[in-house]
């Protein structure tokens, strides 16, 4: 594995140089300080994993252009209420065209009310528990994403804690495969003991570059092709 001062070379050279690089990360914002990230609403994160989860798959452009009859659909996705959907609320959803009328993920909506509910209970509110999960062990968040989410399992899960904010790497096919170049790993695969060695580099890469997981993840795509 060469050092991250190489990779970022790397991926100047293919963008047209360290200043070209810089101006394209500078084009994201940097994840939220903890603090500010404690004080979100939990309704923003069942928003935004209601968002990230019926765009998986589909247009993001649709889906975001439907997202203000979302928001009135959902009733701005208060948890409590949208924990405990009644039968006939979940029926008359699925004939709302407001939204995108998929059962499935309607119904992910109330389980993720429920997951972040849950989380409120026993950390004081889910932002809280988001917000102060150590960065350095991701790959927890993630599988506890999976396990106790509704479809935030892979890309979707993590998508979602970069937009809202969470210092968060993604792990796009581009940064995979510049992961498989630097010998991290062997393969695509998301066993544990590839999720173990991307974390142990991840880490690795901040503590000497000084750089947040955000800006190491899209430095690692740009040296392989376009970037995240």
């Amino acid at each position: 594995m060469r050092s991250f001062e190489e990779i970022e070379a790397l991926a100047a050279d293919k963008k047209g140089g360290p200043d070209a690089l810089r101006a394209l990360l500078d084009e994201h914002n940097a994840p939220r300080p903890v603090a500010e990230l404690e004080t979100v609403g939990d309704d923003r994160w069942l928003a935004m994993f209601t968002k990230c989860v019926f765009q998986a798959g589909f247009s993001w452009k649709v889906i975001d252009q439907k997202w203000p009859g979302f928001e009135e659909a959902f009733e701005g996705f208060d948890v409590a209420r949208l924990a405990f959907l009644p039968d006939e609320a979940f029926e008359a959803l699925l004939k709302d065209t407001r939204i995108v009328r998929n059962g499935a993920k309607i119904r992910s909506v109330q389980h993720n009310a429920i997951f972040l509910k849950d989380l409120a209970a026993e950390h004081g509110s889910a932002s809280r528990f988001f917000a102060t999960y150590p960065v350095d062990d991701q790959v927890g968040l993630m599988e506890l994403l999976k396990k106790r989410g509704s479809r935030l399992g892979g890309n979707t899960g993590q998508i979602a804690l970069r937009f809202m904010g969470k210092e968060s790497f993604i792990l796009s096919g581009d940064v995979v495969n510049a992961l498989i170049r630097e010998n991290v790993i062997e393969n695509d695969r998301m066993s544990k003991k590839n999720q173990a060695a991307i974390q142990a580099a991840f880490n690795d890469w901040k503590t000497t570059s000084g750089r947040p997981m955000n800006e190491i993840s899209r430095i690692l795509a740009f040296s392989v092709g376009t970037g995240h």
